[in-house]
């Protein structure tokens, strides 16, 4: 089956009109051979003859130039060498020859192709091979993968049949199971298929046709054991491609003794690594470092190990997941994965602290700053695979130094925050006994910025609490200053960044100084000092900035578009918006891409443009479900709610209200200014609908899993009839101002301007005694006492507009 590749097909014909021979090199699966056989049939036109010679089961030396003669019908005159009577045969003709499979006879195809291209002028060849024939005029064109969906943000099914491993997938499962489609409830799951198999046409081919028995949410969860799953192939297939196991085996059979021991080794870095790494890591118990290098090289060349770009001009390199699961097997099977492990625990914590204490010190050239921080984000899953082995261990302190010490390398990332509460829990409960004070006061304080990151600010104050307090008694200034930081963000309390930024300046870490303003900017727009809060967020970008940390960069800029938008500088909120996304492009930076995508969709209801709100608002509800931020489905539910709303849908708005509701409360967090937001959506369908109709649809959307009310929203599902909607509570007191009505929000707002009943009055030109009356309510429906509980109110419901 052949999907895609065209531009690859139009750029190989090029090549082969230029060059006289290309070698497509590539792993096991990666459709080398039918590539090659496209590229023929293409080409055939403008050729005198096409001869395919398939070398896959070639033992012999001689079998390549013996193949060729039987495929060219020349026979063998035992007087002279058989590759000069081929030569002799093949003349000037225009010919391509295709050598398939040369892995097993690399040398005598070598010298095949370096004979018969001296000898025959029209002659062109195209080799497939897992690592290149090294002929002079041989050109190596690596077979990359088929295009995959990004892996760091959400795409509409629309988009992503656009990406040729979806394509695939997709027409490989509708041939044993006719009635696949794509949909918004099962794309994202497709997707993760075809990224967690690299693109290898071979794999996804396996994998779809599991299809038959599994759905794809089942297949996602079983790729753990690949090579059980990806066990029934196509009985017609050569016996090394019926199987994913069976591909593996044949490139690893091909391997010298030490390739196989370092390429078992790879298998303790995930993600992206260096040589430096590598040598660290891999080196030792028999495999010298200066070995390395050459030995790396050697599993490049052969496909075994890809080149991953450069990070600060260093190459880096990962291993295909296939390739990894393999080699781990290997790894265990050997009894090689207890000292492995070991090994790269301590070059970990050894890297993590040359960066902590490079990032915290007084650093000469903040071109070393953005350096720390290319290299602390490429190296986060060997980060947390060093920690999670500690823990499994039942050693607390390599895990808490590792996690504490990358702690800025990974705010804002999504799945990243949620990973590393997950490791600091686990290693937070093990035996601390030989921790020192300061590093678990750290711990906490990093499990509270967690916790406020996710919504939790009880959660951050505790953390936080504790944490600041063993700081404080360890004499740990670095921990007090970060804790600071901590405590004004989750109590408002903005006195106590006096202390952080002293700390800073006097240690020189201009990180945290920059923070520090930053939340001291946060603080003020929560209490509504919009001066105040624009300021400090133009000291942190000065900061910021020279730094590098594009995070951070971001952040101020998003800080001085919620600015921006409270003053109602439309333009200018979407400029600062707009400069954070460009920052952040190909960061996974989720969370704060999220709140990019928000704070436009917002802009964009607020002018009117539903067709530009609805595109920023899918994509923000997409990557909330994609990186499981519960709380994040339900505010962007919320915004969706009212989308839909202005479009007209009042049912769909109800039901979204309700789901965006149980899905906050089922999170725990508060937001008073929720249940004010919610009465503007719901009054006009109280109005149109009913207060039945309107309950009925609320215990609807009350029931709705997070995937069915992202499902309602995006995909404009079938709403429930009115016979089939359950009865239930009504919608009433749903939030804290469910019953204000539109006039008693009005004065609600009068009020946080600190206005009089007279000059209420006078504003709104009605009597004094009917303004009374709207506070007495007000202050009777939020169970308040007193004006100043009811402007504090009305600041936070406006700094809890969803974002």
């Amino acid at each position: 089956m052949f999907v895609g590749r065209e531009a690859d097909i139009d750029e190989l014909a090029q090549l082969l009109n230029a060059t006289r021979m290309v070698t497509l090199c590539g792993p096991g699966g990666i459709g080398k051979t039918r590539l090659a056989i496209r590229l023929a049939t293409r080409l055939r036109a403008s050729v005198e003859g096409v001869r395919l010679v398939e070398l896959a089961d070639a033992e012999h030396l001689r079998e390549p130039t013996g193949r060729l003669a039987l495929a060219l019908g020349v026979e063998h005159d035992g007087d002279r060498p058989l590759m000069d009577t081929l030569a002799d045969a093949i003349g000037s003709r225009e010919h391509l020859l295709v050598l398939d499979n040369c892995d097993t006879v690399l040398d005598e195809c070598a010298r095949l192709c370096q004979r018969l291209l001296a000898a025959c002028s029209g002659l062109r060849i195209l080799a497939t091979t897992r690592e290149p024939l090294r002929v002079p005029s041989e050109t190596v064109w690596r077979v990359p993968p088929l295009a995959l969906p990004p892996g760091r943000r959400a795409v509409p099914p629309a988009e992503v049949c656009e990406f040729e491993a979806v394509q695939l997938f997709t027409v490989r499962a509708r041939t044993v199971r006719g009635d696949f489609a794509l949909t918004y409830g099962n794309s994202a799951d497709v997707a993760r298929i075809c990224i967690a198999l690299d693109g290898m046409p071979l794999a996804i081919e396996l994998a779809a046709g599991m299809t038959r028995l599994l759905s794809v949410g089942q297949i996602v969860s079983r790729l753990s054991d690949r090579f059980a799953l990806l066990s029934r192939g196509d009985r017609t297939a050569p016996a090394r491609q019926r199987t994913l196991r069976a591909t593996v085996d044949w490139s690893y059979r091909l391997l010298t003794p030490l390739e196989q021991s370092l390429l078992r080794r790879c298998t303790a870095l995930p993600g992206a690594w260096s040589l430096d790494l590598a040598e660290r890591v891999c080196s030792g118990d028999g495999l010298d470092r200066g070995e390395v290098m050459a030995l790396l090289l050697s599993l490049v060349d052969k496909s075994l190990v890809v080149v991953d770009g450069e990070v600060n001009g260093e190459a880096h390199y990962r291993l295909l997941e296939t390739v990894r699961e393999y080699a781990l097997e290997q790894l265990k099977a050997r009894g090689e994965e207890e000292p492995l492990r070991h090994r790269h625990r301590e070059a970990m914590m050894a890297v993590t602290h040359e960066l902590r204490e490079a990032l915290t010190g007084r650093l000469e050239s903040w071109a070393a700053v953005r350096d720390i921080a290319a290299r602390l984000e490429t190296l986060t899953p060997n980060f947390f695979t060093a920690a999670e082995w500690s823990i499994r261990n039942g050693e607390a302190e390599p895990a808490l130094r590792i996690l504490t010490d990358i702690r800025y390398a990974l705010f804002g990332t999504g799945r990243a925050l949620a990973d590393m509460a997950g490791l600091l829990d686990r290693a937070l409960v093990l035996d601390n006994a030989g921790v020192p004070p300061g590093l678990r006061g750290q711990a906490l304080i990093l499990r509270g910025d967690l916790a406020f990151t996710r919504g939790d600010v009880a959660d951050a104050k505790s953390y936080g609490e504790a944490g600041l307090a063993l700081c404080r008694q360890a004499g740990d200034a670095y921990g007090e200053a970060v804790g600071c930081v901590l405590w004004a963000l989750a109590t408002g309390d903005a006195s106590v960044l006096d202390t952080a930024t002293a700390i800073s300046r006097e240690s020189g870490d201009v990180l945290v100084e920059a923070i520090a303003h930053s939340v001291r900017g946060t603080v003020a727009l929560d209490k509504g000092r919009l001066r105040e809060a624009q300021r400090c967020y133009e000291e942190a970008l000065k900061l910021m900035e020279p730094l590098g940390v594009t995070h951070a960069v971001a952040h101020g800029h998003i800080g001085l578009a919620y600015v921006a938008h409270r003053r109602g500088d439309l333009a200018r909120a979407r400029r600062h918006f707009e400069n954070a996304l460009e920052l952040l492009d190909g960061l996974d930076a989720r969370q704060l891409i999220i709140r990019c995508l928000s704070g436009l969709g917002r802009i964009a209801l607020r002018k009117g443009d539903l067709a530009e709100a609805r595109v920023r608002l899918t994509e923000a509800l997409l990557l909330s479900r994609d990186a499981g931020l519960r709380l994040g489905i339900a505010r962007r539910l919320e915004q969706y709610a009212r989308l839909v709303a202005m479009e007209g849908d009042l049912l769909r708005s109800v039901l979204l209200a309700a789901a965006s509701t149980a899905l906050r409360d089922s999170t725990g967090a508060t937001s008073p200014g929720f249940g004010a937001r919610l009465s503007e959506l719901l009054d006009p369908a109280r109005h149109e609908l009913g207060d039945t109709l309107v309950e009925r649809l609320w215990a609807a959307g009350s029931n709705m899993t997070p995937d069915q009310a992202v499902e309602c929203a995006l995909e404009g599902a079938e709403l429930p009839s009115a016979e089939t909607l359950p009865a239930g509570p009504a919608w009433r007191g749903a939030g804290p101002a469910g019953n204000l009505t539109a006039r008693e929000r009005e004065v609600a707002g009068l009020i946080a301007r600190g206005l009089s009943n007279r000059a209420i009055a006078d504003e709104l030109v009605i009597s004094p005694a009917t303004a009374a009356r709207h506070v007495a309510n007000i202050l009777a429906k939020l169970g308040f006492s007193s004006r100043t509980q009811v402007a504090a109110w009305v600041l936070e419901s406006e700094r809890h507009e969803p974002t």
